[in-house]
């Protein structure tokens, strides 16, 4: 019974992927052959996004795969760590089901509006995903709070605990708000997820207010389906990355790429990082480059000579390189999330695609630098060049190779937009690992790597949605204004706060995983930036560079931990290692920061930069 549920929600989250693919390239063919498209495929394509988004929270929350703080790494095991579970499991399901009653709410209120999604098709049919996705998520919660029966149902009481507050929000209206906060506050550091950190936060604001808990649900759909959010692009370009991590497409390219450049002094450390910011690029530094490309690059790198320290450093610095090329999902969800914050100026997917160009090279370069070094250092072997053996590894690898001329290529010509594009990128990969180069033997490996996918791509736009109804309360309780008056009386020079920026992202880059801080932090700080008249396709770079660099800052930061994982070391071993790393990384952190041509100059030079200046 439990495979055959499980079988069902991985089938319905790809079927909701697949629409969401299928709709924008249909789109692109009726476009280009018959100069029309298909009534309410935008409208539908957002809506299917949503449903990806909360479908796969829930497979996450069945893998226990929900994002959370790193703080509840380091908590100490045993009976302590128990109960720091099962009270983050109690509070995080505690919310979920304030969000599960809420969206019941929102069922109802749209079944009595009528409101349309496009060809007769009623908006309360979409909205039926919320109940019942929250539902599923505050049950998972509960069971995976502890792993006795007295443990489960002392965390079930966060089911009633949510229910009742959902159903008698007046039970809070006008009472103080901060001891909630601190409980919050305190199940997030425990472990709880994320999503009810902000979620929870979220819908306390509105209960102390008055408000019902369906307003933070409609203001989520009113977001997600917005035609300004491109939110389809996420799940796609992320669906990409996964389909070739999944086969060999990392050891054709380690191949091409060696015999390019591993004649040079530290080519195959070159060759690595390259591959690494590859992979990165569309999986977002979600930690699939580290996992599925240690066992391949580690040995490489050890068996030519390299320090096993550093090899190590390299691959975990590495890791999260390439989230400043085009195409990045980061870059995209900056993107989304800035259109919507910023007054008076536009932020456009293709400029930040073309800002980032030259800061990604930058970190990218310095990092291969240390690998020049340390094979000067260690006379590590060389790969002497062949015309030969190069055009053969190119010829192998020209599946992978094509692939981002081709979707680059549809969003400069115009034939597709940004989300096409992602549409067109996830077809070409699935074609060509499915049925060209046969890495997916079958369908059941498809659907595998859909449902990977899907459930990291959940806890994303879970966050998200949660995000979208504490962002709108904060506006409307004029936070980010007071915000701005407290940082202009104490901050007068844009030099002095762009380096305290500096600090704090690398502070909350430690902590939170890049599509977190992205969601809960850039509404927050779009209207200082543009305080100080900073440009906000300049700030979008400085923000993930920062966020690269959380990567690797310890004690918490992500990559150090998945990195002792897979490489079977402790995480003060691996830290050690990826000093050297680090340092060099925040110059260049500091050089994205103050020299803003790096980001600008390209976009000068192409005349664009008037669309992303006030």
């Amino acid at each position: 019974m439990r495979a055959a549920a499980v079988r069902l929600e991985n089938v319905l989250g790809t079927l909701a992927l697949g629409g969401i693919m299928l709709l924008p390239l249909s789109e692109i063919a009726l476009r280009q052959t018959l100069g029309t498209g298909i009534p309410g495929a935008g409208p539908f394509a957002h809506n299917l996004t949503v449903w990806v988004g909360l479908l796969g929270a829930a497979i996450a929350a069945r893998e226990g795969k929900l994002l959370t703080l790193a703080t509840g790494e380091f908590l100490p095991k045993g009976w302590i760590g128990s109960t720091a579970h099962l009270i983050g499991g109690l509070v995080g399901s505690a919310i979920a089901m304030t969000f599960a009653v809420g969206g019941a709410a929102f069922v109802e209120s749209e079944r009595t509006a009528g409101d349309i999604i496009a060809v007769g098709v009623p908006v309360w049919v979409s909205a039926l995903v919320f109940p019942v996705a929250f539902g599923v998520i505050a049950l998972r919660l509960v069971w995976r709070a502890s792993p006795s029966s007295a443990g489960r149902a002392v965390a079930a009481t966060g089911l009633v605990i949510g229910f009742y507050l959902a159903r008698h929000p007046e039970l809070l209206e006008g009472h103080a708000l901060w001891p909630w906060l601190i409980t919050i506050l305190v199940a997030g550091v425990l472990g709880a997820p994320i999503f009810a950190l902000l979620g929870g936060i979220a819908m306390v604001c509105f209960f102390v207010d008055g408000s019902p808990p369906a307003v933070p649900l409609i203001k989520a759909y009113e977001e997600l389906t917005s035609p300004a959010a491109n939110l389809a692009a996420i799940p796609l370009f992320t669906f990409t990355g996964f389909l070739l991590a999944e086969g060999h497409s990392s050891t054709r390219l380690l191949r091409a790429l060696k015999a390019l450049v591993g004649w040079i002094p530290g080519g195959t450390a070159v060759a690595a990082a390259t591959l690494c910011a590859f992979f990165t690029l569309f999986t977002g530094g979600s930690g699939v480059t580290i996992l599925a490309l240690g066992g391949l690059l580690f040995p490489a790198l050890i068996k030519e000579g390299y320090r096993e320290r550093f090899s190590i450093g390299l691959l975990t610095a590495s890791g999260s390189l390439g989230l400043l090329f085009p195409l990045s999902v980061p870059l995209i969800l900056y993107g989304i999330v800035a259109q919507t914050s910023a007054i008076g100026q536009t932020v456009s997917l293709e400029d930040l695609f073309i800002g980032g160009l030259l800061p990604g090279l930058l970190m990218l370069g310095l990092v291969a630098l240390l690998g020049v070094r340390e094979a000067l250092r260690s006379s590590t072997a060389r790969v002497p060049f062949r015309a030969q053996e190069a055009a053969s590894a190119l010829w192998d690898a020209k599946w992978e190779l094509l692939l981002p001329a081709v979707v680059l290529g549809a969003m400069i010509t115009g034939v597709a937009t940004t989300s096409e594009s992602a549409a067109l990128a996830a077809l070409y990969a699935l074609v060509v690992q499915r049925f060209i180069l046969r890495d997916l033997p079958t369908m059941t490996d498809v659907l595998r790597v859909a449902s990977d996918c899907i459930a990291l791509v959940g806890g994303v736009l879970l966050i998200l949605a949660v995000a979208v109804g504490l962002t709108n309360y904060l506006v409307t309780a004029q936070i980010p204004d007071q915000l701005i008056e407290w940082t202009k009386a104490h901050i007068e020079s844009r030099v002095v706060f762009l380096l305290c920026l500096n600090l704090f992202l690398l502070l909350v880059g430690t902590v939170m995983d890049i599509f977190s801080a992205l969601v809960v932090v850039v509404p927050l700080i779009i209207p200082l930036a543009q305080a100080f008249e900073v440009n906000l396709i300049h700030l979008g770079i400085i923000f993930i560079a920062n966020l690269e660099l959380g990567y690797l800052h310890p004690p918490l930061g992500l990559n150090l931990l998945l990195a002792s994982v897979r490489f079977k070391k402790p995480v003060l071993e691996v830290t050690w290692a990826t000093l050297p790393m680090l340092g060099i990384l925040a110059i260049g952190v500091l050089v994205i920061t103050y020299v803003p041509w790096l980001t600008l100059g390209i976009l000068d030079w192409m005349g664009r930069l008037e669309t992303a200046v006030p």
